[in-house]
Order: C-alpha cells, then sequence, then structure tokens
C-alpha cells in the first residue's frame, strides 16, 4: 500500500469501504469498536495521520491523555492542516478529567488551523463516528477517489457536527447557520445584526462571543 509522502501527510490509497489505522491503534477499544462493521487495514508510518478514511481525508485522534499531558498534539494537527493534500479531521475524548481543557483545543482547531473538530466520551463512542465517516464514503457514485469530483459528504457532516458544538447553536440550529454561513471562517466574521435573523439575539451574542473572545 504506497504512500506518495514518506513524512505521511500526503495521499494514501485507501480501499473502497475500508479504513487505513495507524498500527498503534491495533487492539484498543477504538479498533475492537469498528471490527466486523468495516475493513481495516493497517500501515506503518503514519504519523501525524491516525486514521485515513478515503485518499485525501484523514483522522488525527486526540485522547484524554494527550490533552492533559499539555499542547503536544498542536503540532500533529499543524502538519496536517499545513498539507495541501489532505483534509484533516480532529476527533478528541471529551472526558470528565479532559474538559478544562477541551476549549482550548477548539479554539484552536476550529478558528486558528480552520479544521473541523468532533468530541467524542470515548474510544466506543469515536468507533461509531468513525464508521459512519467511512459509510458516508461508500455512497459516493465513483469508486476511484483519483477521478471523482470534490468529495462533499464527510466534510459537510464534519462542518455540521462542530458548529453544533458552539454554545447556543445544537442540532436544530447548526442546519440554518450553515445556510447562511457555509465555513468556519464565514460564521466567525458574521455580526451579531447578520446572525441574529437566523437564530435570534441571545444565540447570536452567544456565536460572536465564541468567536471573538478567542481572538
Amino acid at each position: 500500500m504506497a504512500r506518495n509522502a514518506p513524512e505521511g501527510t500526503g495521499p494514501m490509497h485507501v480501499p473502497f469501504g475500508h479504513i487505513v489505522a495507524n498500527t498503534k491503534w491495533r487492539g484498543s477499544k477504538l479498533l475492537q469498536g469498528m471490527q466486523g462493521k468495516i475493513k481495516i487495514v493497517f500501515e506503518d508510518g503514519l504519523t501525524p495521520v491516525d486514521f485515513y478514511v478515503s485518499s485525501r481525508s484523514c483522522i488525527l485522534y486526540v485522547t484524554e491523555a494527550d490533552l492533559v499531558a499539555g499542547n503536544g498534539y498542536r503540532k500533529r494537527l499543524v502538519q496536517v492542516r499545513n498539507s495541501s493534500n489532505l483534509q484533516g479531521i480532529v476527533i478528541v475524548e471529551k472526558t470528565q478529567m479532559s474538559e478544562q481543557y477541551f476549549s482550548a483545543i477548539q479554539k484552536f482547531t476550529v478558528l486558528d488551523l480552520g479544521m473541523v473538530l468532533l468530541p467524542v466520551t470515548s474510544q466506543m463512542e469515536a468507533s461509531c463516528l468513525i464508521i459512519q465517516l467511512v459509510q458516508e464514503q461508500t455512497k459516493e457514485p465513483s469508486k476511484n477517489p483519483f477521478l471523482s469530483k470534490k468529495r462533499i459528504l464527510m466534510p459537510e457532516l464534519s462542518l455540521l457536527r462542530t458548529v453544533q458544538q458552539i454554545p447556543g447553536v445544537g442540532k436544530v440550529k447548526a442546519p440554518l447557520l450553515l445556510q447562511k454561513f457555509p465555513s468556519i471562517q464565514q460564521l466567525s466574521n458574521a455580526s451579531i445584526r447578520e446572525l441574529e435573523p437566523v437564530v435570534g439575539q441571545a444565540v447570536a451574542q452567544h456565536i460572536h462571543a465564541f468567536f471573538t473572545q478567542s481572538r
């Protein structure tokens, strides 16, 4: 299985309906939750990537221990963000122990890097989420990721989940916001006056404060 970039931030050939996993996850609860539901291929040297769900879409997984240990995870995120070949999704364990560190990684990932972030409470929940992301890929009509048009299903799903995490937004208001502001960048630059017609004054103020306080 060939990778185009030796540093692990290039396109990876991923068989249709499979996931390519970093060997460090072999035997983990995360992988156990996927077994029998999707086909897993292990690959050495994927750092900084943890999983590939398609040739150009990858997952960076930040554990509870990673968050508590400090900002060491940031280097991996920046490596993928700076790669023109990959669209990275960051999955973060948001637990009782790591919750106090969550806002920092959320703002760094979403605002500073413009990447999507999906919180999970456990590795078992994460395995269900990754299965869902892989299944979204299999709905793509073309089986050749290098010939298919822009793969929009997974980024759209991930962006929706990211916006849902903004205080006051939730599952109902997130799709409405994305209809009006289709990217994190546009949403972060929106004024309270622009947000109010979509979500109301109170939530508009929450959203505006979320983005401005982290700048």
